[in-house]
């Protein structure tokens, strides 16, 4: 790569993973919390996007460990990543879009924003949770008994994997519980989106005008993608493409319908 990782002035860190020829930026920023951005890395293999393609972890999350209080600033320091490149698409998947839409002083400073697997307000948690009793995993539970005893990254790392049948579709969930398994855990992040973030969340902006992508998997269980049929969401310079045979993480099933998306989009913000 021609540019080495670095951090924001707060923490935010910023690693490309590929370079092709062209002026956009496209900043990947993990769900979970607690999952690095490193979970992200099988995206920006798939969708092959011009320009640089960076993960991005903000301070005290995933593997990203700073000193001091680093969830100060959640998640308003995405900004400073904003502000660092030119030409940026921000890219957020699950939780990582939550926060996006949780900083309106994001629309100005972008050229394009995704949104994958994510969602406009905490009402996918009703649905996540009737699914969860619909659709019980025993491994989950007892793993999770585990982790609120002693809330450990180790043990976060057990329930991420226990909970694979939930975000894979059958024909996923191998290559998923492998991919969830490489993941670093961070339970401080877990524990702070908890206490400050999840239960209360709604969106503090929609962009007006700016080239928009939303992801969902026909198949997601973990959050409602139906959220996103409110006209509200709609117009021209949105594009809400479903992904046929695919779960919570789309390019794991379906890389090539993730790709013909993102350029898609890419073709937009280009053009």
């Amino acid at each position: 790569m021609t540019v080495d990782e670095f951090r924001t002035a707060s923490g935010v860190r910023l690693r490309p993973v590929a370079e092709r020829p062209g002026d956009l930026n496209w900043l990947l920023l993990p769900g979970g919390p607690g999952i690095g951005s490193e979970s992200l890395q099988g995206l920006a293999d798939a969708v092959g996007v011009a320009g640089v393609t960076w993960l991005v972890d903000l301070p005290g999350d995933g593997s990203n460990v700073v000193g001091g209080d680093p969830f100060a600033g959640w998640p308003g320091v995405l900004v400073e990543a904003a502000e660092a490149l030119p030409r940026v698409v921000f890219v957020g998947h699950s939780t990582g879009g939550m926060y996006l839409l949780s900083v309106p002083e994001l629309e100005p400073l972008l050229a394009g924003l995704v949104l994958v697997s994510s969602a406009p307000h905490a009402g996918w948690m009703t649905s996540f949770v009737e699914m969860t009793q619909e659709y019980p995993l025993p491994a989950v539970e007892a793993a999770g008994a585990v982790y609120e005893a002693d809330p450990t990254d180790e043990h976060l790392r057990l329930v991420t994997m226990a909970a694979a049948p939930w975000n894979f579709t059958p024909a996923g969930v191998a290559a998923g519980t492998e991919l969830l398994a490489r993941m670093p855990c961070n339970a401080a992040a877990v524990d702070w989106s908890a206490r400050n973030f999840d239960s209360t969340y709604a969106s503090r902006w929609w962009p007006a005008q700016l080239p928009t992508l939303i992801v969902s998997g026909v198949r997601d269980r973990v959050v409602a993608q139906s959220l996103w049929d409110e006209p509200r969401f709609r117009g021209d310079h949105v594009l809400h493409r479903w992904i046929e045979d695919a779960a919570h993480f789309p390019w794991v099933e379906r890389p090539d319908g993730v790709r013909a998306a993102f350029h898609e989009l890419a073709a937009v913000v280009s053009g």
